[in-house]
């Protein structure tokens, strides 16, 4: 019973294990069109609102990362800030970046306190009432955050990442790859 038992959990852990070093694969695929959805903003002039920042930069054909989280974390906090900041030396480009939390319910003034304490100032923040995401997203349980670049309304990158993998060095890959909405083509 005992041998059972041990083999059952090593079965266990061997399992957890790859499933933990499995890639976490969520959202729009590279090259394909980000759908619409809107969400609604707890920060800036449309706070209370529905909106679809993803119609506008389409409309216009102007890049945009988009990141969707089911968790605020000091790591978002900072992705959010790069991503910010990566986009003032493009000022007349349209650039725009936003976080959308997936939540069952909204709590704007909770999600507002979190990003003025993370110092965002032109990042709007705000809800999808659905855990799950938009549909047409197929966002994966597993990821909690969820980073897409796009431009010309195609996706030209894709993140995502476990609780606990958004570090540092994740970040910068992240960032690094900003500049590339921009290029000419």
């Amino acid at each position: 019973m005992t041998r059972i038992f041990l083999g059952f959990c090593l079965t266990l852990i061997l399992a957890l294990t790859l499933s933990a070093a499995d890639p976490c694969v969520s959202g729009v695929p590279v090259g394909k069109r980000p759908g619409p959805y809107s969400f609604l903003v707890a920060t800036g002039p449309q706070r209370g609102q529905q909106t679809c920042y993803i119609c506008e930069q389409h409309e216009n054909n102007k890049p945009a990362v988009v990141v969707f989280t089911r968790t605020l974390s000091e790591p978002l906090g900072k992705l959010l800030g790069q991503l910010e900041a990566a986009g003032a030396t493009a000022k007349d480009s349209g650039y725009k970046v936003w976080c959308t939390q997936l939540a069952e319910k909204a709590d704007l003034d909770t999600l507002a306190k979190w990003a003025q304490k993370q110092g965002l100032k032109t990042v709007p923040v705000g809800t999808f009432e659905d855990a799950d995401g938009p549909p047409s997203y197929k966002l994966h349980k597993d990821a909690d955050v969820t980073v897409l670049l796009f431009t010309k309304q195609k996706v030209v990158a894709n993140f995502a990442f476990r609780t606990g993998e958004l570090t540092d060095k994740k970040i910068d890959e992240i960032v690094k790859t900003v500049p590339t909405l921009f290029e000419k083509k």
